[in-house]
């Protein structure tokens, strides 16, 4: 979190991860006593410039953005809004029942004239009072269907905008550049998804609901107030300005530490999900107490920050907790001296004191909400900065859908140059080649080369920096992407498969695909023959990323979903890598069948997967430096020679007698 130059505070250097949460809690609270937490914007993960994370949204912003995703749901506002003002209205009406029963049931006096000539029956003071006791009790219960219906409506709405705003936020998210995806990390995402994503619909009671019941109460209370002696409500109308300025001190530093706070909850939702993602790696050195104490250490980091935001919110509720009994008692003893001088009934005083207690619960409401609205308002922003994140290749009204049909398949790079994001040196630097339709183009070089970048750039995954990719002659980024990528089949080295059936993860790449259509890619992918020894056969649940299964059986699941996509184009990273000889040797078949009349292009390492490619390209250092068929590259000479003359030299030396 960046802080101004012009401080020479804590917040210059942080605390690493490393430290004890006790140290780096020090370290934030000092930020808060500096007012020096970021009040708005913030990236969810790294990578992103100074200027975007001291973005700064007010509440008032916020809050506009939330009556926008209302506009869907405004007639059923209304409703809700509606019968919070009637039950609101309606639960006014029996606190009035006390001064009927006091000044006309129990002290012995008449009604009014009005009332006798309407009500004759109501002169008894026994009638009076269980007539009074009816009226209340039926009043009530008339409120509390009103409102526990516009609750349960409001609440019904809030999930609606929850599951819209999840929706909105993992649609988005499934779109952002991959360099930005990778930096959020997955259980980033989950954290947005679930936490921030959550509070977005609890403003519909923060900032909608609760908020309009306590103002329509308090207007209501204060028009009767005034009725019953503007003297006691001028008492009571002092309260008033302490409810605004106790606002302005305390809740203006709550957002902040909410919006920290929900940061700490996403970076430990995010280690939890690495640690486990990895947890091979975890065992093998040993560090499951070392993973342990890390999350132990956030947790109670993020706790440490629960609970000094918990004394701030409770700072206001503690001014109110003294506030309410004073204010009451003073009004007591004010208006028991009008009772003595006989300027007021003692009914008009005890319905006073009630409405009085009417009039201190919105107040309280409103303070309270306050506090839960800063909470939520923090989530709404994170999802903003997310929401305002731009798109991977968005498309333009121009995009051209890919006709899979009409799709030959030829690729042209054209004067390439590319950086990655935030990189200095270009990957790709001044790359030209030509591949016809159909042709198996090996990508060859040292690891660091390219080979994959290149491939990356095929895929568009990213564009280059400089110069064209060619589909057909045309520019890749003529293409809508979601489209071009439906022509695309891709099986990498590093295989990540879904939980769930092996089915279900073949048919990831066509959800339409019959059982014998999955069958069938299965076998040209040398798969059948393990599925069919498992239990369940295609219907067998494989576990998160495959673990149920071993390498080369995740691999060929892979080349299975490769082949039932039906691609154009294809692009084998180190597919082979991860199977035995006996087992590469048996889809060697098979990958030449599913490249023939595709476009593909092939990282390897094995001279047996390179040697049959109609054309190899040799990479380094960004750069192509030799391509040809490995006839014509074995005669030239170069790199190309010295790597085939190298592996063969280590092949034939570990199967040298005691080597």
């Amino acid at each position: 979190m960046p802080s101004p130059p012009s401080h020479d505070s804590a917040s210059d250097s942080p605390p690493p991860n490393t430290a004890t949460s006790r140290t780096r809690f020090d370290h934030y609270r000092e930020l808060v006593r500096t007012k020096q937490l970021p009040k708005g914007g913030g990236p969810h993960g790294e990578g992103r410039n100074r200027e975007e994370k001291g973005r700064v949204r007010s509440a008032r912003q916020l809050a506009w953005a939330f009556i926008r995703l209302l506009r869907p749901f405004r007639l059923q506002v209304f409703w809700i809004l509606a019968s919070a003002t009637i039950a609101t209205l309606i639960g006014l009406l029996p606190p009035a029942g006390t001064k009927f029963i006091i000044d006309y049931g129990l002290s012995g006096r008449t009604l009014p004239e009005p009332w006798r000539s309407r009500f004759p029956q109501l002169a008894d003071p026994h009638r009076l009072l269980l007539a009074t006791v009816v009226a209340v009790v039926i009043v009530s219960l008339v409120k509390i269907v009103i409102y526990l219906w516009g609750r349960w409506y409001a609440t019904k709405i809030s999930k609606q905008i929850q599951l819209n705003v999840r929706q909105r936020v993992f649609e988005h998210a499934v779109r952002l550049p991959l360099h930005r995806v990778q930096q959020i990390r997955s259980g980033g995402v989950a954290s947005i998804l679930r936490e921030d994503g959550g509070a977005v619909g609890e403003l519909m009671f923060g900032m909608i609901f609760n908020p309009w019941r306590a103002v329509i109460q308090l207007v209501g209370s204060l028009a009767i107030l005034a009725w019953v002696d503007w003297k006691l409500l001028t008492g009571a109308v002092i309260l008033l300005p302490v409810v605004f300025f106790t606002h302005r001190a305390w809740i203006s530093n709550i957002r902040p530490q909410f919006r920290v706070i929900r940061k700490q909850r996403e970076q430990i939702d995010a280690g939890a999900a690495e640690s486990f993602a990895g947890m091979r790696v975890v065992r093998a050195f040993s560090r499951q107490r070392r993973e342990t104490a890390r999350f132990v250490t956030d947790n109670n980091l993020m706790a440490r920050q629960e609970l000094y935001a918990w004394w701030w919110m409770r700072g206001i509720e503690m001014v109110w907790e003294a506030l309410i009994p004073i204010a009451s008692a003073a009004l007591l003893f004010y208006g028991g001296w009008q009772v003595l001088a006989g300027q007021i009934t003692v009914g008009d005083l005890m319905m006073f004191l009630v409405y009085l207690l009417m009039l201190l619960e919105p107040l309280a409401t409103l303070v309270s909400s306050a506090t839960q609205f800063q909470n939520s308002l923090s989530g709404l922003d994170r999802v903003l900065d997310l929401l305002d994140e731009a798109r991977e290749m968005p498309a333009s009204p121009n995009s051209i859908k890919v006709d899979h049909r009409a799709i030959a398949g030829a690729i042209e790079f054209d004067n390439v140059t590319f950086a990655y994001p935030g990189g200095e040196a270009p990957a790709l630097s001044d790359v030209n080649l030509k591949v016809q339709a159909g042709q198996t183009v090996a990508l060859v070089g040292p690891s660091g080369a390219g080979k994959t970048t290149l491939s990356n750039l095929v895929a568009r995954f990213y564009d280059p920096t400089a110069g064209r990719v060619l589909l057909d002659g045309r520019d890749l980024r003529d293409y809508d992407v979601e489209s071009f990528r439906a022509i695309l089949g891709i099986v990498e080295q590093d295989v990540f498969l879904f939980d769930g059936t092996i089915a279900a993860n073949i048919s990831y790449s066509r959800r339409d695909a019959t059982e014998g259509e999955i069958r069938a890619a299965a076998e040209t992918a040398n798969a059948a023959e393990f599925i069919d020894r498992l239990p369940d056969g295609l219907q067998t649940v494989i576990g998160e990323r495959g673990v149920r299964l071993s390498g080369g059986q995740r691999q060929r699941l892979a080349i299975a979903r490769a082949v039932l996509a039906d691609p154009k184009l294809l692009i084998l990273d180190e597919a082979t890598s991860n199977l035995d000889t006996d087992s590469e040797q048996l889809i060697q078949q098979s990958l030449a069948t599913l490249m023939q009349g595709r476009t593909s292009f092939v990282i390897a390492h094995r001279l047996s997967t390179i040697a049959g490619a109609d054309l190899i390209v040799v990479v380094e250092g960004g750069r192509i430096s030799q391509t040809g068929t490995h006839a014509e590259l074995m005669a030239q000479g170069g790199k190309y020679r010295s790597m085939v003359e190298q592996q063969i030299h280590m092949t034939l030396g570990s199967m040298a007698p005691g080597g």
